[in-house]
């Protein structure tokens, strides 16, 4: 639980933390390319399940070393020619020459996805450590440079509460998301967490080291709760014991995991919200109604604009 005393922190401006515009609950979903026909299909019911919500954009994951390359583009070039979402494209540096990545985004741009979610990106599968292209960008900070060279791109970055697996530090993983904000990103969009307490001090050390870019909570509700373990593994975030002991034996119960879930992701959300976050960013793995379940608890209803104390 977390006390009052936790809730009261400022922002540099003097107003209380959040990530958005104020007192408006806005959200934003990221997917991923669905990989037959089927699945393309039960993917776009979901997108469109969720699209009433009015969410500020729709992320489009990037695989490995480019592996879901066609697959991103076209989904997000059907958001963008089919809908009125705004899509936002993931663009990673594995296993890619500049010039690769670089027509990539001029696609992106020239198909009118003017978003990039810019990511140094996860090793390729079978290989442990990042290692850059001999003729690729370093990091994610040369690749965004790059992208407000060419274009005017909107650019979100990821960022990671629980330190980034190949950080020195705290500190030096605040001071890489600081050269990004310096390098063009407008945004940065948090790795998954499930202690409200774990987000809030890492924006407080943000802040204080500097940095003035919305940081936006990543919320991942609980549909499986063996991936979970896997994805944290992976990422470095931490499953506290409650969370193990709410969701044993469940994993083969997908009603009752469901509901525990939705009450999981709705009060970590509730709990960020009473601390002034107005922004929230949800992992959806595809699947819309626990999403727009843990939506309807923060006050979003279809059509209309929400309020933080709603």
């Amino acid at each position: 639980m977390i006390t009052p005393e936790a809730f009261a922190r400022q922002k540099p401006n003097g107003g209380l933390l959040v990530s958005g515009s104020e007192n408006k609950v806005e959200v934003s979903f990221e997917f991923f390319p669905p990989t037959s026909e089927v699945l393309a299909e039960k993917h776009w019911q979901a997108l469109k399940r969720l699209a009433p919500l009015g969410p500020k954009f729709v992320s489009v994951t990037y695989g490995a070393g480019g592996s879901t390359r066609e697959r991103t583009h076209s989904l997000v070039s059907r958001i963008r020619k089919e809908t009125e979402l705004e899509p936002a494209a993931h663009l990673t540096c594995v296993g890619a020459t500049k010039e690769e990545v670089g027509a990539v985004a001029e696609a992106y741009w020239d198909s009118g996805i003017k978003h990039i979610v810019a990511l140094r990106g996860d090793p390729p599968e079978g290989h442990e450590n990042f290692s850059a292209h001999p003729d690729g960008f370093s990091g994610s900070v040369e690749l965004i440079e790059h992208l407000k060279k060419t274009h005017d791109f909107e650019i979100t970055v990821g960022c990671y509460p629980e330190i980034h697996p190949d950080a020195k530090s705290s500190l030096d993983d605040i001071d890489y998301l600081k050269r990004k904000m310096d390098a063009g990103a407008s945004r940065a969009i948090t790795q998954f967490f499930f202690d409200p307490e774990v987000y809030l001090r890492f924006v407080d050390r943000a802040y204080a080291h500097g940095i003035t870019i919305p940081i936006v909570p990543g919320i991942l509700p609980v549909t499986s709760y063996s991936k979970i373990r896997q994805f944290s593994q992976q990422c470095g975030t931490q499953v506290p014991a409650w969370l193990t002991h709410l969701f044993e034996t469940l994993d083969e119960d997908p009603a009752t995991r469901n509901l525990v879930a939705a009450m999981v992701a709705s009060e970590q959300c509730q709990q960020l919200q009473r601390a002034g976050v107005t922004d929230f960013h949800f992992y959806t793995l595809n699947r819309a109604d626990l999403v727009y379940s843990v939506c309807h608890t923060l006050g979003l209803r279809p059509g209309q604009a929400a309020c933080a104390d709603s």
